[in-house]
C-alpha cells in the first residue's frame, strides 16, 4: 500500500509570530484554512520550491491552555493511504492500536511506539462506512 507524506502539524499559540519566525526560517505562506464552526485557522508553510512538504500551523481561536505546559506543540504527522481500511486492518492485525477508527471511511488516528500521533487519510472521496470500524470506538487519545 503506497503512502505519500501530506504535512506535519504543530499547534501555536499566537498565530501571526509563529508565522513571522517561520518565515525567518525561509518559510512561505502555501495555503490558509479558516474553520469558522471549529474556531480555529490552518496556515501551511514551506520551503520555496518544496511546498509538498509543509508545516501546518494551528491556531485556536479561544486559545490553546494545554500550550506550552503539556509538551504538544506538536501535533502528528499525516499520510494519505490507497485504502484506509486496508491500512488500519493491517497495523491492527500488527498489534497497533487504531485509537480513532477510520468510521468515516476518510480519517484514522494511530500513535508510533514513541507516541507520535499519526493521521491517515483516504486518497480521494472516503470510503462507504463498513464494519468494523463504522461501529468502533476510540480508544485513547490521538
Amino acid at each position: 500500500m503506497a503512502l505519500r507524506y501530506l504535512h506535519t502539524m504543530v499547534r501555536v499559540k499566537d498565530l501571526e509570530t509563529s508565522i513571522k519566525f517561520y518565515e525567518l526560517l525561509g518559510l512561505k505562506e502555501t495555503r490558509r484554512n479558516e474553520s469558522e464552526k471549529g474556531r480555529f485557522t490552518l496556515v501551511f508553510m514551506a520551503p520555496e520550491g518544496q511546498e509538498e512538504c509543509p508545516v501546518e500551523l494551528t491556531y485556536n481561536w479561544d486559545g490553546d491552555e494545554g500550550l506550552p505546559s503539556d509538551s504538544r506543540h506538536f501535533g502528528h504527522l499525516a499520510y494519505r493511504t490507497e485504502d484506509i481500511y486496508g491500512l488500519c486492518q493491517k497495523l491492527m492485525d500488527a498489534g497497533v492500536t487504531i485509537n480513532r477508527p477510520p468510521r468515516d471511511g476518510h480519517m484514522a488516528f494511530v500513535r508510533s511506539p514513541d507516541n507520535i500521533s499519526i493521521e491517515l487519510l483516504q486518497e480521494g472521496e472516503a470510503l462507504a462506512p463498513q464494519e468494523p470500524w463504522a461501529s468502533m470506538e476510540n480508544t485513547g487519545h490521538w
